[in-house]
Order: C-alpha cells, then structure tokens, then sequence
C-alpha cells in the first residue's frame, strides 16, 4: 500500500467545525482520521447528540467525547486530547483553535463564527457559500488587515474551480468560460425512453434522436430542453456557487439565471464558444451552469468544474483531440476540466494552506451580487425562509446581476426578514422593501460593496 508523504507538523493544526453534523462535516471528520497532523477538536452544532452519533459511527472512543457547557469546560475537553461538543457559541474556545472550518450554510451564525474566529486570531475556511456570497468580501478584507488567511474550502465547486482557474491563467491561456454541472445528471435510458434526475423520473422519448450534437446545436440545445422540461433543473446552490466565483475572479454571468443547457462533455468546447462561432455565449469570460446527459453505465461529470479556452496551432489541438481531449469542431475552443469535487475530503489541503500561509487566491471583490427576483406578486407582509437541500427561498429566483443594478438585497440577506412593501413580479427586492434584515451581515456586505471591484 502506498501511504499519504505529507509532511508531518510538531503540533497538529487544531480544528473548529461549526455545522459538523452534516453531509460535508461527515466528509471532513472521516478523511482527518487519514491526517495525524491536523486534529478536529471542537465540533460546534446544535444536534450535539447527532453528531455524537456520527463520531461513533467513525468509530471515535466514547470517552474521547464531550459534551461542554461552558468555554472553560472546552478548554479542558482540548488540552486532555478529547473532542469537545459545542451547542452553542459562548461555549468555543478560541485561544485552542487555528483553523475554524464554517459550514454551517446560514448566514447568520456562519458570519458570526467566521468573525469571531478572525477577531481572537484564527484563520477561516469557508465553506458556507451562503455567507460568502453576502460577507466574503469583508470577512476577507477583514482577515487580511489581521494578518491572516480567509479561504474558500477545497472541496466545494468554488474552490475547485478556483484552483482549475489558478492553473489555466499560469498555462496562458485565455479563458472564454468557467462552470460546473449541475449536481444531478440527466441519465437517459433509451431501452425506456425514460430520463432520471436523482430518482425523478420522466418520459422523454426525444432524447433518442438527441444523443449527438448534429449540425445545428443550438437547435438540438433547444430540444432537448423541451425534452426534460419537466425536471427542475436549476438550483439556487449553483447560483450561490457561481456568485462566490465571481467575487474572486471577476467573471460575470452570460444571463442572470445561467444558460444551464443539457450538454454532454465532449460538447462543451462547442456550446460555450461564442454566437459567432456557433456557441450560446453573447459575452466571455462568464460563469455559467450546465446539466449533463449521460446514458446508464457512462461516467458522471460529478458536479465537476471546467473553464473554456481559446486555442492556438491547429496542428497542436489535433494532436491534443486525438488523445481524447475536448475540442471544438472549429478547433478554436477547448475544455479543460476535473469532473469531481469531493466535499471535505479535499478540505484539508485548504487547512494546510491556511496555516501555511501558501494559499495563492485572489483577494476577492463584489464584481457581483447573487440577488432576489419576484417570481409572482408578492404582498407586502411576505416571510422569507431559507428550505431544503439546496438553500432555496420560495417565493423568489435567485439571480446575478451586477452590484450597481441598484439597492438590490443580496438573496440570502432574505432569510428571517419579511417584506415592507409589495413587490411585483420580475422585480428585484430592494433593501428597501425588507425588514429584520441581519444588521452585522448586512453590515458585512456594504463594507465589501465600498471597497469596489
């Protein structure tokens, strides 16, 4: 067996991770038990006997569990090698952390542990995109001015994207699109005629004789979104994720709601290319979505990341297509890509670089605001509240649209308040419109906003 050759640290890093009893806390606590050199020693949400349950399902001893009820008790569950369960915020221990991984997915507390952290002096990982999209510009900003490091978290398609962005730029390329696909395939089965989106299924008969790109693509785009119209297929989750890229790389979106065609891989060189060469782009340089199609038994795109660019020597890019590389019909676009992104397993390479101080992420900036638009007449008096899987706001689509397109209030600034006036349908809800917005995380975002693009 080959083993991991990372290299091995005096002391482990100590590690904070609010929202650990969730899907990406999970990912994280069983690859740490990989790492001896980094430690999750505080373990912050309000289910404690939830995630008490998960650390016995990863086999942790009983008696290197403990439930806290103050900071004091916390500080002694560390310095004796235990793991403490926080419930609530009054009971973390700064002075025994390093890094604080904030997955918690609500802007409120997830802000408000991310600040705290970088106000006793610990770094941040960020693994909130909610809180990113409103606060990530200050917190940044904020962390920076202290001397240390405010990272998106390796493992969620931001950050990996960022990375595939970081490696595209040094190469040379120039780059005319960056996405992801969306988090659930469309898989077809012909023998059917039936398409499956994570256990939802449809007839969609068509999608027999749209299984290649044929000679108009974006008439085929066309019907195969008519094909599968019936599945909702974006989600505010891809929008918060594209926003958070923006922020650090400036990158617009095509449209405000993305194009999210029904692609599969080997086309993706020719869909994002420009109108002019027979792609769906009207600008580049832009973020957008897409949902891959797949048959049964073909390999997932993995909710994976790719940028889009221009080529150069015709001879190098055929060279590069016969090795299976994904080049457009023109030859004048290619798609580089990492079809996977694996929630906390990766994280601890954002840990390191936190502490190391080797993280080479742009500082980001609010190129973009992920905002709220009415999908029906909503009367004033109207409760929005952030539900399910995928962070959605009933009532409202999210959308990314540029920080001047007036006082727009960012989508996830909705959550918990209530409207003051009737909104109409298509409009965007102004700060103005709202009530019991957050004062700190509203605060939070006019800091970023002031300091421009």
């Amino acid at each position: 067996m080959i083993h991991s050759s990372a290299p091995r640290r005096p002391a482990p890093i100590r590690i904070a991770l609010t929202g650990a009893n969730g899907g990406y806390g999970r990912t994280l606590l069983d690859q740490l038990r990989r790492l001896p050199d980094m430690v999750a020693v505080q373990l912050v949400d309000p289910d404690v006997d939830g995630v008490r349950r998960m650390l016995t399902d990863l086999e942790v001893a009983p008696e290197r569990i403990v439930v806290v009820a103050d900071a004091a008790d916390t500080v002694a569950a560390v310095e004796g090698g235990r793991i403490a369960l926080v419930s609530a915020a009054s009971q973390v221990a700064w002075s025994h952390v390093d890094v604080l991984v904030e997955a918690t997915g609500r802007i409120d507390a997830g802000h408000a542990y991310a600040d705290a952290a970088l106000e006793a002096g610990v770094h941040v990982v960020m693994v909130s995109k909610e809180v990113e999209t409103v606060a990530g510009v200050a917190l940044s900003a904020k962390a920076r001015e202290r001397g240390l490091r405010y990272l998106p978290g390796d493992g969620d398609q931001p950050a990996n994207l960022l990375r595939l962005v970081e490696w595209v730029l040094a190469t040379g390329f120039d780059i005319v699109a960056l996405g992801k696909s969306s988090e659930y395939d469309l898989v077809f089965d012909p023998a059917t005629g039936t398409v499956n989106q994570n256990g939802v299924e449809q007839q969609a008969p068509a999608l027999s004789g749209l299984l290649e790109r044929g000679d108009d693509l974006r008439a085929t785009l066309d019907a195969r979104a008519a094909a599968v119209a019936g599945l909702k297929r974006a989600a505010a989750a891809d929008s918060c994720e594209m926003n958070v890229v923006s922020l650090y790389t400036g990158a617009v979106a095509d449209v405000e709601t993305m194009h999210y065609p029904v692609v599969r891989p080997d086309e993706l060189a020719d869909v994002y290319a420009e109108r002019a060469d027979g792609g769906i782009l009207d600008a580049t340089g832009v973020v957008d979505v897409f949902s891959m199609l797949r048959l049964p038994g073909e390999a997932s795109f993995a909710g994976g990341v790719f940028a889009i660019v221009r080529t150069g020597d015709d001879i190098t890019w055929e060279i590069l297509r016969g090795k299976g590389h994904v080049v457009s019909r023109d030859g004048r676009y290619a798609c580089i890509y990492w079809p996977y992104h694996y929630m906390g397993v990766e994280t601890p390479l954002t840990i390191a670089a936190a502490v190391d101080g080797t993280a080479t992420t742009a500082e980001p900036r609010q190129h973009t605001v992920l905002a709220a638009r009415a999908s029906g007449d909503l009367p004033a008096g109207t409760a929005f509240r952030v539900e399910g899987h995928h962070h959605e706001i009933s009532g409202v689509a999210p959308v990314i649209v540029a920080p001047d397109a007036g006082d727009s209030a960012p989508y996830y600034l909705l959550s918990g308040a209530r409207l003051r006036a009737d909104v109409p349908a298509g409009a965007l809800v102004r700060f103005h419109d709202l009530e019991g917005v957050p004062d700190a995380v509203e605060a939070a975002y006019r800091t970023g906003l002031a300091l421009g693009a």
